[in-house]
């Protein structure tokens, strides 16, 4: 870690009191360092000495005074949003999605930026410095005022390393992420898968926000899900917890990518949605993506015709919801969430998609309120990933553990 890092104002804005008043004041300001004394059951000198060092930092500024109760008027306190950022990526198959953020996750810049074919490790990672490095001078923020930054990797993550043990869709294995970029711009990286990423950012900003227990499952090029149990997300042993894609639904499905058969993601992904789009109109079924070239058909043009009223495709996309169904189904048998959040590019389809999903799960699932789990769209879309790059960062800002 770098130098910088260790003595700027992040540090300085970390510590577990610091923290603690932080979070109060993110989740219930403006307020008085009198209320966050009573909160947090610090001493009122001690709120005032860490609140000084706060006001110090720029992260936390006055504001106009609260309401007396027969004394002078407190003066109320709140997070200096505009001040600070985050940069967050998401790291996927094609594409690497950039957004600068404030502390309060709203977004103020965002890009999008190909990832050549074949890409090797090295060119992968000045992609992503080039890519932080263009976002925040168009932007016109000062360096010292990001707090840190955040990457969500498809595949396999090493959380405690920083490193992507093995990025399937790009065909790389062992890409030191935070090592690299820690080194190129001195400031803190944390590095996580991108569906646990975002189940996290769901957490934070979205449709996750007070509930200690809930799964997201990413809908994309490929199906993974992050797992929030206890408040906490839930990593595994080795890390590959939530590769719900390989879970096998058919043991005589299609091949996928990882060599086994019938996986989750043969039925439910954009191109296996494409591909079995292509596959029954090639044997005659009527439709009118059928009008135009069958190559160029997508789960976006499925969708979209969908929309349009062909009857082809609505029936495509709820037979991937009922496959997704059942994953779902078995994921509720494992887990039993309160909350599943569906996310990802295939998630755009909407009720196309969920009205068979979750009609499987009321025909599959073994009780009345597992039938009952709470099945609902990503707040953030396809931006779920990065907005749960963001959070990782925010994460462990506010982060009331003790270092």
């Amino acid at each position: 870690m770098s130098k910088k890092l260790l003595t700027g104002s992040f540090q300085l804005m970390k510590s577990l009191n610091r923290s603690v008043i932080l979070t109060i004041i993110r989740e219930k300001g403006p307020i008085s360092r009198a209320e966050i004394a009573k909160v947090t059951r610090l001493t009122p000198p001690t709120v005032s000495n860490l609140v000084k060092e706060l006001l110090q930092t720029g992260i936390v500024i006055e504001q106009s005074l609260g309401e007396s109760s027969g004394g002078r008027k407190p003066t109320m306190l709140t997070l200096n949003s505009s001040m600070f950022h985050v940069i967050g990526l998401d790291v996927g198959s094609h594409h690497l999605k950039a957004a600068l953020t404030n502390i309060n996750g709203k977004i103020i810049r965002k890009e999008i930026i190909p990832i050549p074919a074949g890409v090797t490790k090295e060119a992968l990672l000045t992609l992503m410095a080039d890519s932080i490095n263009h976002i925040k001078q168009e932007a016109g923020v000062i360096e010292e005022h990001i707090i840190g930054i955040g990457v969500a990797m498809h595949g396999i993550v090493d959380v405690d390393k920083g490193r992507s043990v093995f990025a399937p869709n790009l065909q790389l294995q062992d890409i030191p992420i935070k090592e690299y970029l820690e080194d190129h711009f001195q400031m803190l990286v944390k590095i996580e898968n991108d569906a646990r990423a975002m189940s996290l950012g769901e957490q934070w900003f979205g449709n996750g926000a007070g509930v200690d227990s809930l799964v997201c499952i990413n809908v994309g090029r490929g199906v993974g899900a992050g797992m929030i149990i206890n408040g906490k997300l839930f990593h595994g042993q080795n890390f590959i917890s939530g590769e719900i894609g390989h879970m096998v639904i058919d043991i005589n499905g299609p091949k996928c990518t990882c060599g086994n058969y019938g996986c989750l993601q043969t039925f439910t992904s954009g191109p296996a949605i494409a591909e079995k789009a292509i596959s029954e109109l090639k044997l005659g079924q009527q439709s009118s993506l059928a009008e135009g070239d069958l190559a160029k058909i997508s789960g976006e043009s499925i969708y979209e015709a969908a929309v349009a009223g062909d009857a082809f495709s609505r029936n495509i996309l709820a037979q991937a919801g009922r496959y997704l169904g059942i994953g779902v189904t078995n994921l509720i048998h494992i887990v039993n969430p309160k909350r599943i959040i569906i996310g990802g590019g295939v998630s755009a389809a909407g009720s196309f998609l969920l009205d068979s999903l979750k009609e499987t799960i009321k025909q599959r699932a073994l009780t009345t309120p597992a039938k009952e789990t709470e099945i609902v769209l990503s707040k953030f879309g396809e931006d779920a990933s990065v907005m749960g790059a963001v959070a990782l960062i925010l994460a462990e800002l506010f982060s009331t553990r003790s270092n």
